[in-house]
């Protein structure tokens, strides 16, 4: 027997053969959130329901902005609220409409935004959009898959089929127009239904759905106050509600929160666009922006404060 030689199996010796690190089965991939629970998770991860709408308005420019051509004046005016905003913002949206003025530089501009804003706020396209199927596919690829968009907002008039191409992405979402913050919205959305008024048949349809899809909410214009007990007490918990009127079209705010939360104290975006964007026309413009939405921010959440939610 030679001297100093062990035996391989011997301890403290080389192991004959490598170890086995057993392979992680593959299970299902990881699915996205669903849109609504996006929604209450940025809400609660910002403490704050403030939606700064994005709608640029050229008679409303800051006067150091006004000479500048569209492009390079879209570019400094929204790029500089968006920084002044960021701390007291949970979403943005965007009307079409007001980039459409400016023609292909709005368009291009606006393409940029989804981007500038990142993924931890929400993203909103405001279409108030409605064809058929085959059309509304083109919005939802154009909106969600080109821009980058996290929800677009609806109208339901030419049936709820029409709906259906954003069904099938439940992790982006469609804000259905139930009631509007416009004088003439209760021309047809106050008509006499089995189900009550036209807009609240229209919220019941919009639970259904959102129970069965995850990705539906509503609007409902803060400007008819007498709409939000309504509205949450059909939605129940957890079903989002987009609130534009508030601000410069003098919508009810307390009520609106008060009466338009979920039992969590969210569920609720409060937009304001016009009452922020022009704060101020003079050089101190941004410092406005931002200091008018700490201000809506700060009130919401002292309105939340007094809710026994839980």
């Amino acid at each position: 027997m030679t001297v100093g030689r062990r035996h391989p199996r011997a301890g403290g010796g080389r192991p004959s053969h490598k170890p086995f690190h057993p392979r992680p089965l593959k299970g299902p991939p990881t699915l996205p959130p669903k849109f609504n629970q996006k929604v209450d998770r940025i809400l609660a991860a910002r403490n704050s329901l403030v939606c700064v709408g994005l709608d640029p308005d050229p008679e409303h420019m800051p006067k150091a902005l006004r000479r500048l051509a569209p492009g390079p004046q879209l570019e400094k005016f929204l790029g500089g609220i968006i920084q002044a905003t960021y701390p007291h913002a949970a979403a943005y949206k965007m009307q079409l409409g007001a980039y459409f003025q400016y023609g292909p530089k709005g368009i291009e501009v606006l393409a940029k935004l989804p981007k500038k804003i990142g993924p931890t706020r929400l993203r909103i396209l405001d279409l108030k959009a409605n064809d058929i199927p085959n059309v509304m596919r083109m919005f939802r690829g154009g909106a969600f898959r080109t821009l980058g968009f996290d929800a677009v907002t609806v109208t339901p008039w030419l049936g709820w089929e029409t709906l259906a191409p954003f069904l099938d992405d439940p992790a982006h979402g469609v804000f259905v127009v139930a009631h509007s913050s416009n004088p003439g919205a209760p021309d047809f959305q106050e008509i006499p239904t089995p189900r009550g008024p036209l807009w609240l048949a229209v919220v019941g349809e919009v639970r259904r759905l959102a129970h069965a899809h995850g990705n539906l909410g509503v609007v409902i214009g803060a400007t008819f106050s007498d709409a939000f007990r309504h509205a949450r007490a059909a939605l129940g918990n957890g079903i989002p509600m987009l609130v534009p009127g508030v601000g410069a079209q003098g919508g009810s705010l307390s009520t609106a929160v008060r009466e338009g939360v979920d039992a969590r104290g969210r569920a609720l975006l409060v937009s304001a666009s016009r009452s922020i964007l022009y704060a101020s026309a003079e050089s101190d413009w941004r410092r406005a922006a931002g200091a008018e939405a700490e201000r809506l921010k700060v009130q919401i959440n002292q309105l939340r404060a007094g809710l026994r939610t839980g």
